[in-house]
């Protein structure tokens, strides 16, 4: 046993420990700075939907038919709901609400409950066609772009290879990117807010 703790081992075991200490006390400042981001002007909130269980969509997957579609579950649909209610007792303000097409994200977003939504094709996925990866990332920035002109905040909810193409972020079900436009054009994330 002689020897098991010497200065190196013990130096070791201390900034393990501090490290640890650290990264413990670090989460909720950065959850706290994820909200604070949240509620910022000039930010935007990017949200996967909530919680539909599989990937992708069945083959024959029709846009507006969500029989043919991955759809929430009840999970999803409490996740989608509580979601809203944290933005809501964060006092996060909203102004308009963007969704994907797919049936799982315009569930989400009406179920966040901050009123109408409006469908936004460049937040539809493209998991299934990569090669509109390109084209829809620069027409949701351009949508950025009018959103940040005209004053707006939105919340946007959308899936996980937009999000991914758009922030280089692979987001939970149900999670926040808070993101904002720079003046260079690029998006920059804000914050991160998993929900569940």
């Amino acid at each position: 046993m002689r020897g098991l703790f010497t200065k190196g081992t013990v130096a070791a075991a201390i900034a393990a420990a501090l490290a640890a200490v650290a990264m413990a006390t670090a989460v909720p400042a950065k959850a706290a700075d994820a909200w604070e981001a949240a509620r910022a002007k000039g930010t935007h909130l990017l949200m996967r939907h909530a919680i539909a269980p599989g990937t992708g969509d069945p083959a024959n997957f029709t846009l507006g038919d969500c029989s043919t579609q991955r759809n929430l579950s009840d999970e999803g649909r409490g996740q989608a709901e509580r979601i809203g209610a944290a933005l809501k007792a964060n006092a996060v303000p909203i102004d308009t609400v963007l969704t994907s097409q797919w049936c799982r994200a315009r569930e989400t977003a009406e179920r966040l409950g901050f009123g109408p939504t409006e469908a936004e094709p460049a937040l539809n996925s493209f998991f299934g066609n990569r090669g509109d990866r390109d084209r829809q990332t620069e027409a949701l920035k351009a949508r950025l772009f009018e959103l940040d002109a005209a004053g707006m905040k939105a919340a946007l909810v959308s899936h996980q290879v937009n999000i991914t193409a758009l922030t280089g972020v692979y987001p939970a079900s149900g999670e926040i990117v808070v993101i904002s436009l720079g003046d260079d054009g690029k998006v920059r994330v804000d914050g991160r807010i998993e929900t569940e």
